[in-house]
């Protein structure tokens, strides 16, 4: 039988998750293989804004507005590494394809974003979330997580607050009706 990978997709938290890295978080499956898993939160805006990561790379911004935008917490697994998720993809040094998105972890993304000649469309966000092997899929089995195709609208339109449910409806699942508690049938 096949193993069913799960890049380029969202993991949803259910309500019954309490881990506070995770609670009612959306998680963008970046890398899914039988050794571990890689994605990125994309519903937890940080204190940092992309001014602050721009001024420690020595990078100025043409438009200070940019300078503004939010940085997110990725997850709890080295907060001090950056991830790009854009569109379109580019030709940039260190980008993962998946589908018509790109995930970009090196400086020369950012560089373009600054000069504004970068992607138009991106996600930045400081650490991510890791899996060793077999553990998200013992996390999916104990319902922990809903699992869906990643919707690039959800990442780049919707206001923040407003994705865990909307991950969530991809499936058609109104995850306020979901019982905190976790079990089996």
């Amino acid at each position: 039988m096949a193993q069913d990978f799960l890049d380029n997709h969202f993991l949803v938290a259910m309500p019954s998750l309490r881990d506070p890295n995770f609670q009612q978080s959306v998680v963008y499956v970046c890398e899914h293989n039988a050794g571990s898993a890689l994605g990125i939160v994309i519903n937890r805006p940080s204190s940092v804004v992309l001014g602050d990561i721009l001024k420690q790379l020595s990078i100025s911004a043409d438009d200070p507005s940019l300078t503004q935008r939010p940085v997110f917490q990725g997850g709890p697994v080295q907060t001090d590494r950056g991830f790009v998720i854009h569109e379109p993809i580019g030709a940039w040094d260190s980008t993962l394809k998946l589908g018509a998105l790109g995930v970009t972890t090196s400086r020369d993304v950012l560089a373009a974003l600054a000069r504004g000649q970068g992607p138009g469309h991106s996600f930045v966000a400081l650490g991510y979330a890791g899996w060793g092997a077999g553990q998200l899929e013992t996390e999916l089995a104990a319902n922990s997580w809903l699992s869906t195709p990643a919707d690039k609208r959800i990442i780049f339109e919707t206001p923040v607050a407003e994705r865990w449910q909307a991950a969530a409806r991809l499936i058609g699942v109104d995850i306020a009706l979901l019982s905190d508690d976790a079990g089996h049938a």
